[in-house]
């Protein structure tokens, strides 16, 4: 399945840059948008009701009435809030892996775009914006690897959908890890100690700030954590994730 969307998305850059009209990324019909209004509306236009600090989906009808999960109630975690946008199931997955595998840039603005929407649906949220916006950063091997950050692509167009100031290099991974999902929620812990740092320059720039973090897919949380944790220890008074997929418990 994986390589057959694989094959699909490396075909999909002629369709959609190259001239109007295009067509959808998910039902292919020829129309002018990457996703056309007909698949917006089936699979991106219900609300949910999220955990406030994770974005997992919570068990209630009231979207607007939305607290804490049971994790998030038993845990601290560093970061203060997550703003998601969809949950990373059919079809929202295989777009996340058209751009993140498949380079597909002209997706970001969309996952930008509907970000920008779910925080418009929280409107306590929508009104203590980040000081700072920035991306959780690839490792140097992974980013020659995959040639971009998928993150930093999404938090560009967030960054001026929200008027919010981007710093791309505002903190930086020390070294690669291995892949997440591939882990043992201990080991996940372990792989990420250490992870980040604070490029001196950018110390001044963290105290006293509200900082947010993009990134395209969360699962556990860690290393949005350990991120957030990072950012804390060098003086951010909060941390915003702004995430377009939430991974579900299985």
């Amino acid at each position: 399945m994986f390589f057959r969307l694989l094959r699909w998305s490396q075909q999909l850059p002629i369709r959609l840059l190259t001239g109007i009209p295009s067509c959808c990324a998910l039902c292919g019909n020829i129309g002018q948008q990457v996703i056309c209004n007909g698949c917006h509306h089936k699979y991106f236009s219900r609300e949910v009701a999220r955990c406030q600090q994770c974005g997992i989906p919570l068990h209630t009808i009231d979207s607007k009435a939305a607290a804490l999960c049971g994790d998030c109630l038993k845990q601290r975690r560093s970061f203060d809030a997550s703003v998601v946008a969809i949950d990373y199931a059919a079809p929202a997955d295989q777009l996340v892996l058209a751009l993140k595998f498949g380079g597909q840039l002209a997706l970001a603005p969309i996952f930008a775009r509907m970000l920008r929407d779910a925080l418009l649906r929280r409107p306590a949220m929508a009104t203590n914006l980040p000081d700072i916006l920035t991306a959780v950063p690839l490792g140097p091997e992974r980013l020659v690897e995959r040639g971009f950050n998928q993150s930093l692509e999404i938090a560009k167009p967030l960054s001026r959908l929200l008027n919010v100031t981007l710093r791309p290099t505002l903190i930086k991974r020390h070294h690669d890890t291995r892949a997440q999902a591939k882990l043992h929620p201990d080991e996940r812990r372990r792989n990420l100690r250490k992870a980040f740092i604070v490029p001196p320059e950018s110390i001044a720039q963290i105290r006293g700030r509200h900082i947010g973090v993009v990134d395209d897919v969360i699962t556990t949380g860690e290393t949005l954590n350990e991120l957030a944790r990072t950012l804390k220890r060098f003086g951010a008074v909060r941390v915003t994730n702004f995430v377009f997929a939430r991974t579900l418990p299985k």
